[in-house]
């Protein structure tokens, strides 16, 4: 489905880029923070990371293993649109994915970040250190699988 959805406006276009089709979140799962989606809520996270605690137990990604299926669409993509086309991945960026698992899911105020950044800067710092060593395995993995460029997700 995800390189269905991706390829639609490169057939019904051909616009100079065709863009991987996947949620910022995707990679979260692989460093042991688990989500879901709600209907109606969106991205939900049951045990926000608000501790240094829990930031130690944020594990390295191993993209191959926890998405391949993100590889996989990636090479699929590639080989459909061959040099018609630049093939884009998509990443979150790291502070866009910390806010989400601060805040337990999206926010309109996020409190809890500015409350982190403020009072335990050190947390946010450990944070944002180990999510952009993982974003930066998983910009690999998907330059690997065939993505040449990688736009980033950030808040507005």
């Amino acid at each position: 489905m995800t390189v269905e959805v991706s390829l639609q406006p490169w057939r019904a276009f051909k616009p100079d880029g065709v863009i991987l089709f996947s949620d910022i979140l995707t990679p979260l799962a692989g460093m042991n923070i688990p989500f879901d989606i709600l209907t109606g809520k969106g991205p939900v996270i049951d045990n926000p990371i608000r501790t240094l605690e829990q930031v130690k137990q944020i594990t390295k990604l191993q993209a191959e293993e926890s998405c391949p299926f993100v590889g996989e669409s990636l090479r699929i993509l590639r080989q459909e649109v061959g040099n018609q086309s630049t093939v884009l991945g998509f990443v979150g960026a790291p502070f866009t994915l910390a806010t989400y698992v601060i805040e337990g899911g999206s926010s309109k105020s996020f409190a809890h970040t500015k409350r982190m950044a403020f009072a335990q800067p050190e947390v946010l710092h450990a944070l944002l250190d180990k999510l952009a060593d993982n974003v930066a395995d998983y910009v690999r993995y998907q330059a690997d699988a065939g993505a040449q460029a990688r736009p980033r997700s950030t808040h507005a």
